[in-house]
This record gives C-alpha cells, structure tokens and sequence, in this order.
C-alpha cells in the first residue's frame, strides 16, 4: 500500500502562456508556487475475493471490473495508460475541487506517482509532471495549460518556462526571511462558488490568436515579478503588479471574471489589498490578495473566517509518504 501527498498550487503571473497554442511559438513562462494544502491518494491491491476487481473511493464510490466501467475520466484513463488490475484507489484533500488550485493535476500526478510505485517503477518528478499533461491533455482531452501538472510535481516557488523543446522548472533566488514576509502579505478567501476550468479554458484557448499581444505582455510580467522578489524592492511592488496582471487577464475571455468576482475584488482593494487575482482558469474558485500588514484586518473582515485559508508555502511536491504492506 502506498499513499502519497502532492500540494495545491498558487499561480502569480504568466498563466495563458502555458497553452502549447501559445508557448510552442512564442516561449511562456509562468511564477508560481505551491502551498502546504494537499490531496492525498492511496492504493493498494485489492484481493481476488470480492465480486469485482477494482474500487475507487472519492465523493463516491465506483466499483468495477474493467476500467471502462469507470465514470471519472481521469482514473479511467490512468488505469488503461498504467495498465493494472485489481487495486483499491482512495483520494482525499484539505480543500474542495474546481476552485483554482490546481487539484484535478495533484490528483493526477499523486496517482500515477502510486500506479508506478505498486507496479515497482520510480520517476522522476520531470517524469510525472509529463505523464499527467499526457493524461489530462491528451488523454482525457481536457482544455488547459502544462504549469499546474509541473508546479505540483516539483513543488517550490518557482518560475516555470515552457517552449516547443519542453519545460524548465527554475526555482526563484529569495532569502527565507524575504519569502515568509511575501507568504505573510498574501491572503487566500474562498469566493463560495467553484467553476468548471475546462469549459473557461476552452474560450480562452479559442482566443489566443487574438490576444497575443496581451499574453506577451503577461509573459514579460513574470520577469518583473521574479526580479521584484529576488531583489530589495518592495514586497508592496508585486501586489501592484499583481493588480495589472489581473486586468490583462481579464481581457483573455469573457468568462474569466464575474460581477459577484468584480465586486468582491473591488471591495478588497478598496479595503487596503493592492493586487490579486482569481486563482486558476477563472469564474470561480479561491482568490488570491495581496494584503500589506496593516491593511490585513480590514480585508479579513470583508470575509467569513471560515473561507480565508491559512496557508505557508512548501517545497516538496509530490511525496510518498507511506509505503509498506499490501
């Protein structure tokens, strides 16, 4: 049996330049890190002495005995890719699906992490990442872009550069003591509402030919973000431009903001938050502010407690951590 914790994820700036539409003519880049929320998955082999040879337990149970049988896409596929028999898959998380965090790739990457450990097989996390855009990507034809697949497998703060060629995850050069005040101004709220990331990115990738000077723009965002981190600037400049990159990705499609999102960010900013964006492909989901010190109070009191997320940045990625028995 092995159980494995992969992190959820927070992307900053740069995404829509991780769509192969946009990057494999243009190069993209993305900043990022992951945070100590996780899903966790574990499988084990299931013996021949019930009445079907497969389990999955999530938000329900399936039972089956071949993987056609399976309702959920991605375990679907992930079996016939890995092809294995008679196992148990359970998949829990610290936080709810469809808001942003890029759970559907956690739970990607942890389970074809455990499909190869059960079957005695180790990748590496550039391994893992790649098999899971094969998986979500291909696979399962899901609309979307590659950051959220290597982000997760990784884990860090890290700037992530993707080209025709392949990908590059480079870790940002940042003291400890710079990065906990930047995890400290940073605010997570739950919005109430999850989306469906695959119908918002649908559009957007419909629209990338006719926002690419707006996606190279975001691109060129991303350096100023990590030289601001890197540097003695002020913290207080990245939540500023996080506000700009915002409204550029605002402008990618129609369906990546709402009225009820408009006026819960505008209300934040009003309250003392100097940037932020929705989390994610958009609509819904978590949102994510950037809140200096003395304005924190009057932000958080905008929110029900229950839907602002503490949170601290990680750095492991995906983790066995469990492996033994049967």
């Amino acid at each position: 049996m092995f159980t494995t914790r992969t992190p959820f994820r927070m992307s900053f700036l740069g995404g829509g330049t991780d769509f192969p539409a946009y990057f494999n003519e243009y190069g993209g880049c993305v900043l990022s890190a992951t945070f100590n929320k996780y899903s966790y998955v574990t499988v084990r082999n299931l013996p021949a002495l019930f009445d079907y040879k497969n389990q999955f337990t999530y938000s329900k149970i399936e039972r089956f005995n071949s993987p056609d049988e399976l309702e959920h896409p991605l375990v679907r596929e992930a079996l016939k890719y890995i092809d294995i028999d008679r196992i148990q898959i359970a998949y829990d998380a610290d936080l709810p699906a469809r808001s942003g965090i890029g759970s559907s790739s956690s739970f990607a990457v942890g389970l074809l992490n455990e499909l190869h450990l059960l079957k005695g097989e180790t990748l590496s996390k550039m391994e893992l990442a790649k098999e899971a855009i094969y998986l979500e990507r291909v696979l399962c034809n899901e609309a979307g872009g590659v950051q959220d697949q290597l982000a997760v497998a990784f884990g860090g703060l890290n700037r992530i550069d993707f080209d025709a060629d392949g990908y590059k995850v480079r870790p940002i050069v940042i003291s400890e003591e710079r990065k906990n005040n930047f995890n400290k101004n940073l605010l997570l709220v739950f919005t109430g509402f999850s989306h469906f990331s695959g119908e918002v990115a649908v559009t957007q990738q419909n629209n990338i030919p006719h926002r690419t000077a707006e996606l190279h723009e975001m691109k060129s965002l991303v350096y100023e973000g990590e030289k601001i981190l890197s540097s003695d600037t002020s913290l207080d400049e990245f939540g500023r431009l996080l506000d700009y990159a915002w409204q550029l990705k605002r402008s990618l499609s129609d369906k990546i903001s709402t009225s009820e999102i408009d006026s819960i960010y505008s209300n934040a900013v009003r309250a003392g938050a100097l940037g932020g964006k929705i989390l994610g492909a958009g609509s819904g989901g978590f949102m994510l502010l950037y809140v200096p010190e003395e304005k924190r109070k009057s932000v958080c009191d905008l929110f029900e407690p229950s839907r602002i997320i503490p949170f601290e940045f990680e750095n492991d990625g995906t983790k066995l951590i469990y492996g033994g028995g049967k």
